[in-house]
C-alpha cells in the first residue's frame, strides 16, 4: 500500500491552482502592460510603480467580482450539474463545494482590494507631491498641464494646498471607492461564523450591501482619475523623441502638447452578467417561495429529531439530494438546508431535523416535537421548500463497491440511499454496477436509532426475500451508554435480535478501528473501485481520507479508495 491523493482531493487542488493561474496571470499581464505602455509613459512619470500596482489589483478584482455571485446561484449550479456530462463524479462534487470557492473568491477580493487601495493612496499622495514648488524638469511640466485654455490635464490634484482626502471625496472614483470598501468590510466582519450563528438576520441584512457594492462598483471608473495618453495625440507626439524637450512642447511642431483622457471604466463588463443570472436567481427562489407545500405527516422521534412528510407540486429528486426550508412564522429570512430522506419512488419527501441551534429549536417546537403536537396538520405553520439541489450521493450506485459512512444525524443522507435500494431491489436488472454496500453509522445516544431502525429491518427483510441479503454489510457503533444500558445489553446479548436496533446486525460499543474496516474491504475487493461517502464532522473525515490515500493500491490494477464528502 502507498500514500496517494484521492481523486477527489485532486480535482480540488486543480480547481484551486486554476484559479490562482488566472489570477496570477490577470495580476502580472495587466502589470507588465501598464508598466511598458507606451500611452502611460507621462503618467508613469508622476506615479512610478504604483500605477501598475493598482492596475493589476483591478484587473483581479473585477475577475474575481465577476466569480463570487456564481457559486450561490444554487438553480444555476444545479442546472449546469443536469445537463452537462462533465459535471459529473469528481468534477461534479466540486459543484457541492460551491460556498468553499465562494469564500475563496471572497479572499481574493480582500486581497485585491487592499493592494488596489494602498496603490490609489500612493498614487494620490504622489499627484500632491508633484504639485510642490520645489518640483521640476519633466515632473513639474506634466502637473502644470491643464491650466491653459482648452488643455488636458494628467495631474488631478490642480494645486499644493488641495488636500488629497478632499479631492478623494469630490470624485466619483473617491466617492464610489469609499462605498465599495465600507461595503466589503461590512459584509466579510458579518460573515464570520460566530456572527453567524449568533445573529443571522444580522449576516443576512448586511451580506445584501452586496447590491451596494456592485452598483459602486460600476460607476466606479466613471471617475477616470488615472489618465493616459490619447491614440491620436501619441500619433502626433512621439513619447521617446518628446519626453526631453518638455520646454519646447508649446513652440515645436514635432512636439505639439500631449494630449490625456481617462482609461474607460469596464469593471460592469465583467460583473454584468453574474448580476443579470443572480437577479434571475433570486427572482426563481421568490417564485419558488410562493409555491404551496403541504405536510402530509409529522413524527416527533427521540433525541429531538423531528421527521417531516411533504408534497410539492412538479417536486423531483435524486438519492442524496438537499433542499431548503424556511418558516416564515420562525423567521422571515432564514433559509436552512436539510437532506431529503425519502426515496424518488415514493410520492412524497420528507426531511429529518434535530434540533441543533435556535431556528430548529423553535421549528421543532412549532411543530409539537417538544409538547402537544398541533390537532390539524393544517393548523401547522407555513413552510416554503427551495430545491432539490446537489446529488453527489448518487454516485454510491456508480462504483461495484461503495462504503457509507454517517455519525449522528449525518445518516440523513444515507437514509434516501438505501430506501432507494430497497425500492430498486423489487425491479428486474436494478444496480447493475452495485455489488456491494457497507454502511457503518456512529451515533451516541441509543434513542437515536429508533427512527432510522424500521428503514434498515425492512431493506434486511426485502434484501433477504430477494435473495441480495449479501448486498448491504451493516454496521451501527454506539459510543456512549450508561451501567444500566451495559447490563441490559449483556443480558440479552445471546438474543437472535439486536437488543438495540431489534435487527440481526448486532450493535458495535466504541467507535471503529478505521485501519481494520479498511484493512477488511481492501483484502475482500482487490482490483476494485471503492466510494467512500462520508456526511460528519471534520475530524472523522480527515481520519477517513488518510485511510482512503493509506490504503489505495500504487498499481494502477489494485484496490482504490475515492472518497467524498457531503458538504451543503
Amino acid at each position: 500500500m502507498t500514500v496517494c491523493w484521492t481523486l477527489n482531493e485532486s480535482v480540488s487542488i486543480v480547481v484551486v491552482l486554476s484559479w490562482l493561474a488566472v489570477n496570477f496571470y490577470l495580476f502580472i499581464d495587466t502589470f507588465c502592460w501598464y508598466a511598458e505602455e507606451e500611452a502611460f509613459f507621462y503618467t508613469r512619470v508622476i506615479l512610478g510603480s504604483t500605477l501598475a500596482w493598482a492596475r493589476a489589483s483591478a484587473a483581479c478584482l473585477n475577475f474575481n467580482c465577476m466569480l463570487i455571485l456564481l457559486p450561490v446561484s444554487r438553480n444555476f449550479i444545479a442546472l449546469v450539474r443536469g445537463t452537462s456530462v462533465c459535471c459529473r463524479g469528481p468534477w461534479g462534487r466540486q459543484l457541492d463545494k460551491n460556498l468553499k470557492f465562494h469564500k475563496l473568491v471572497a479572499y481574493g477580493i480582500a486581497v485585491n482590494a487592499a493592494i488596489h487601495i494602498v496603490a490609489h493612496l500612493f498614487n494620490m499622495e504622489r499627484y500632491h507631491q508633484s504639485q510642490a514648488e520645489d518640483a521640476e524638469g519633466l515632473l513639474a511640466a506634466l502637473s502644470r498641464l491643464g491650466n491653459a485654455p482648452n488643455e488636458s490635464y494628467l495631474n488631478p490634484v490642480r494645486t499644493l494646498n488641495t488636500s488629497t482626502t478632499t479631492e478623494l471625496l469630490m470624485t466619483v472614483s473617491g466617492i464610489t471607492g469609499l462605498v465599495i470598501s465600507l461595503a466589503l468590510i461590512l459584509i466579510m466582519t458579518s460573515s464570520t461564523e460566530c456572527i453567524r450563528q449568533s445573529s443571522y438576520e444580522l449576516f443576512w441584512y448586511t451580506h445584501h450591501v452586496f447590491i451596494i457594492f456592485f452598483i459602486s462598483l460600476a460607476i466606479h471608473g466613471g471617475g477616470r482619475i488615472v489618465r493616459g495618453q490619447t491614440p491620436e495625440s501619441l500619433r502626433l507626439h512621439n513619447v521617446t523623441f518628446c519626453r526631453d524637450r518638455y520646454a519646447e512642447w508649446q513652440a515645436a511642431a514635432l512636439c505639439p502638447v500631449p494630449q490625456f483622457s481617462g482609461k474607460e471604466p469596464s469593471a460592469w463588463k465583467w460583473a454584468l452578467g453574474p448580476v443579470v443570472l443572480y437577479a434571475w436567481e433570486r427572482i426563481i427562489r421568490f417564485w419558488r417561495f410562493q409555491q404551496e407545500v403541504v405536510i402530509t405527516k409529522v413524527v416527533s422521534h427521540p433525541s429531538a429529531v423531528l421527521e417531516l412528510h411533504m408534497k410539492k407540486r412538479d417536486f423531483k429528486m435524486a438519492p442524496g439530494q438537499y433542499i431548503f426550508i424556511q418558516c416564515p412564522s420562525i423567521s422571515p429570512l432564514e433559509w436552512h438546508p436539510f437532506t431529503l430522506t425519502s426515496a424518488p419512488q415514493e410520492d412524497i419527501f420528507s426531511v429529518h431535523i434535530r434540533a441543533s441551534g435556535d431556528w430548529t429549536e423553535a421549528l421543532l417546537k412549532a411543530f409539537g416535537a417538544e409538547g402537544q403536537a398541533p390537532s390539524e396538520l393544517s393548523s401547522m405553520p407555513r413552510l416554503a421548500v427551495d430545491g432539490p439541489f446537489g446529488g453527489s450521493l448518487a454516485d454510491v450506485f456508480h462504483y461495484p463497491v461503495s462504503v457509507c459512512i454517517a455519525t449522528g444525524i449525518g445518516v440523513t443522507p444515507f437514509a434516501s440511499l438505501l430506501k432507494s435500494m430497497w425500492y430498486q431491489c423489487c425491479e428486474p436488472q436494478s444496480l447493475p454496477e452495485l455489488s456491494k454496500v457497507y454502511f457503518y453509522w456512529i451515533c451516541r445516544d441509543a434513542g437515536a436509532f429508533e427512527w432510522f431502525a424500521d428503514l434498515l429491518l425492512s431493506l434486511e427483510t426485502r434484501m433477504s426475500e430477494r435473495g441480495k441479503a449479501h448486498l448491504l454489510s451493516y454496521h451501527i457503533f454506539l459510543t456512549s451508554w450508561d451501567e444500566n444500558q451495559a447490563f441490559h445489553i449483556a443480558l440479552h446479548w445471546d438474543e437472535s435480535l439486536d437488543v438495540v436496533t431489534g435487527l440481526r446486525q448486532k450493535t458495535f460499543y466504541g467507535r471503529p478501528n478505521w485501519n481494520d474496516e479498511f484493512k477488511k474491504i481492501a483484502y475482500n475487493h482487490p482490483s476494485s473501485s471503492i466510494g467512500v461517502f462520508f456526511c460528519g464532522p471534520k475530524a472523522v473525515s480527515k481520519t477517513l481520507q488518510k485511510m482512503c490515500r493509506l490504503y489505495s493500491s500504487a498499481d494502477p490494477r489494485g484496490v482504490h479508495f475515492y472518497y467524498n464528502k457531503e458538504s451543503f
